[in-house]
């Protein structure tokens, strides 16, 4: 059985799609993987939900495909029944919860309040639905919440759009984020499936939030590295910071006072989330080498190098 929880992270978007024709379901999950992303959540609100389940798992059977608006435990069966390998709830129903942890179903319940929250952690969840996210504080509602419950993260839906999901993108309790942005029904409805793909792009670039870190430049003494970062002093007034292994000539360039990785040297790449950019990466056909991974005093990744170089330059990566 495949971990939707952990792909739902590494994914870190839930595309909210409305189906009111079945024909359309297919064309919708088929924009979406052109677009990057191979989830969705195809909600319960029309009549023609769960026949669109099935008709995405069959033409796409890799695809996650998960049901929403589930209110039921009958609705529940038949979303599963119907190929669903996820299920998303508006709010918490200890019944839904109970059956789908039986049966090994990945389930997202709505949970707002402490109450909520300690009624799905004693039942062994790690994750929830925050929804309407834009109702109950966005971050600030969440970040509130992850203070007495740190072992628990979010999926925020609810108010969500490309103006305000940098907002979402880099907070460690934000599992995943979730939205009807990402494939509008509108958009559905007429037919413009391009669009949708170029949407989750953006949402995707949004998400990722790569930003150039600095650019580091290889010498073979700590001489004349200090030599070097001194000529960008001279030329542009930046101030020179000594480390143990570099001297820093501003913030973006970094001296190497030995030859590092790289023919011509480094440049390194800040993301909101690491492990999440190199799952992207990977699907572009660049691997991060795990064996050069440098962890916080918490474990956490912090910086990896990928495999590849580009244009004579080792690329690692940065947590935000």
């Amino acid at each position: 059985m495949r971990d939707i929880a952990e792909h739902v992270m590494k994914a870190g978007l839930v595309p909210v799609v409305v189906i009111e024709d079945v024909k359309n379901a297919p064309d919708t999950a088929k924009a979406l993987l052109a677009g990057g992303l191979d989830i969705m959540e195809i909600t319960l609100r029309t009549s023609a939900g769960l026949e669109a389940i099935k008709s995405v798992k069959n033409a796409y059977p890799d695809m996650y495909i998960g049901a929403g608006t589930v209110l039921t435990l009958e609705q529940a069966r038949q979303a599963v029944a119907n190929g669903a390998e996820f299920i998303v709830s508006p709010g918490f129903c200890e019944e839904i919860v109970k059956w789908c942890l039986d049966k090994g179903i990945a389930i997202f319940p709505g949970c707002v309040t402490p109450s909520e929250l300690t009624k799905a952690y004693a039942l062994g969840l790690n994750t929830v639905k925050f929804f309407p996210a834009n109702i109950y504080g966005g971050c600030k509602g969440m970040k509130a919440l992850h203070g007495p419950f740190p072992m628990l993260t979010f999926i925020p839906t609810g108010g969500i759009n490309a103006d305000n999901l940098s907002e979402y993108a880099d907070k460690s309790f934000v599992h995943a984020i979730g939205g009807g942005w990402l494939a509008d029904t509108k958009k559905i409805k007429e037919g413009n499936f391009t669009g949708i793909t170029e949407t989750v792009k953006q949402a995707v670039s949004i998400l990722l939030g790569f930003e150039l870190a600095h650019v580091g430049i290889n010498e073979r003494t700590p001489e004349s590295a200090n030599s070097t970062a001194q000529i960008f002093t001279d030329a542009f007034g930046f101030i020179c910071k000594d480390g143990n292994n570099s001297v820093f000539a501003g913030s973006a360039i970094e001296v190497c006072k030995n030859p590092g990785k790289g023919l011509s040297g480094h440049i390194a790449i800040k993301t909101n989330n690491l492990e999440r950019a190199c799952y992207y990466l990977k699907k572009s056909g660049f691997e991060a080498d795990w064996s050069s991974a440098k962890k916080n005093i918490n474990g956490q990744i912090i910086a990896v190098y990928l495999k590849k170089e580009i244009g004579g330059f080792a690329v690692h990566l940065m947590q935000k």
